[in-house]
């Protein structure tokens, strides 16, 4: 049975630090593009960071710079190091594997970043 679990979500300040993990079991996610998403209240899901099994990696504009997303193979592990975060980072940050026509997601990790 595949899973993905999702962790390292908190209350932070702004400015604060982050580390988002997510580990993957039942299956190996080598060949698979991991991504991380999140979804704030009342809003839509939107893309946060992706890296693909060829290692390209893709970030939305409003985290460029400031967000870093990693993956170990070897752990079958996805990582979002999350700096300077700001009141609007707050949402819900879920985890994605995906391939072809497969994708697999997590129940997501609280983020919320104080005023």
């Amino acid at each position: 049975q595949v899973q993905i679990v999702e962790s390292g979500g908190g209350l932070v300040q702004t400015g604060g630090s982050l580390r988002l993990t997510c580990a993957g079991s039942g299956s190996s996610f080598s060949a698979y593009t991991m991504g991380w998403y999140r979804q704030a209240p009342g809003s839509r899901r939107e893309f946060v960071a992706s890296i693909a099994d060829s290692g390209e990696i893709s970030y939305r504009d409003s985290v460029k710079g400031r967000f870093t997303v990693s993956r170990d193979n070897a752990k079958n592990t996805l990582y979002l190091q999350m700096n300077n975060l700001k009141p609007e980072d707050t949402a819900v940050y879920s985890c994605t594997a995906k391939r072809n026509f497969l994708s697999y997601w997590g129940q997501g990790t609280q983020v919320t970043v104080s005023s």
